[in-house]
């Protein structure tokens, strides 16, 4: 789904507290023995279950994949069209408001939904496009211990993947990371693979790589940027393999399938 267009957001009064009801939750088992469990987050307009046709074909056998689905909501980016999407943004730039409630809530489901794993399985989230964008936003909840809302961030985040995405909040990351230690330390402990085409015409290139080095600035120093020249706004077997390898090494997983 293309949506290059941009839409201002709008000014006025906030609305009252949303209330978001997510879609169906995809789940693919592992094959082998259960050593990670990983949330992937479709881009804006799909949904889970397209997720998980892409992931069960990857050879990361210990790997548990779960693939939720984004409420349906008007999305200001579109004039208003509902569709799904993980919070609402009004234009892919880092001028554009965040809406923080609709990343918080994204960023707290996520975690539900790892929050019940085994104390053994180490859990990471990833996400393509809108889904890296929550994927980062809730590396930096977990690096801060809380949620833009304060509320406490309650998994151990183990590692995050976002492709052809952007950093929600990139503007006063830093200040928040370097006013605590604890902050400081977790972040620079978490690992971070970023990918990104140059000839993406959806979320440009430059800001899938200012989000990289605004992580990096602000203390994320176990981060990963890979860049792929020519590709557009959609992931390809070569980017997808270096994906595999990389989650395979952080992970410490057994060896994948030939």
């Amino acid at each position: 789904m293309s949506y290059q267009q941009h839409f201002s957001m709008g000014s006025g009064s906030r609305p009252a507290r949303r209330n978001f009801e997510f879609g169906r939750t995809c789940v693919v088992r592992p094959q082998g023995k259960h050593q990670a469990t990983i949330v992937w987050l479709h881009g804006l307009g799909d949904n889970g279950s397209s997720c998980s046709q892409l992931l069960e074909n990857l050879p990361l056998p210990n790997i548990k994949w779960i693939c939720p689905t984004a409420p349906t909501r008007p999305v200001a980016l579109l004039g208003g069209f509902p569709c799904t999407a993980w919070f609402d943004v009004g234009e892919i730039s880092e001028e554009s408001p965040d809406d923080w409630e609709g990343l918080d809530a994204s960023a707290a489901h996520i975690a539900n939904l790892l929050s019940t794993e085994p104390a053994d399985v180490k859990i990471a989230i990833g996400g393509f496009s809108m889904g890296a964008a929550t994927a980062l936003y809730s590396a930096t909840c977990a690096a801060f211990g809380r949620y833009g809302n304060g509320n406490a961030y309650p998994i151990n985040l183990r590692a995050v993947v976002g492709l052809s995405g952007w950093l929600p909040g990139s503007r006063s990351l830093r200040t928040k990371v370097e006013g605590s230690h604890e902050a400081a330390r977790r972040a620079a402990s978490l690992p971070i693979f970023i990918c990104h085409g140059t000839s993406d015409d959806v979320v440009p290139y430059n800001y899938g790589e200012k989000s990289a080095q605004c992580l990096n600035t602000a203390g994320f120093r176990n981060l990963t940027f890979k860049s792929y020249e020519g590709l557009g706004h959609y992931t390809v077997p070569r980017e997808m393999d270096e994906v595999r390898n990389w989650l395979t090494a952080r992970l410490g997983l057994d060896g994948s399938r030939s």
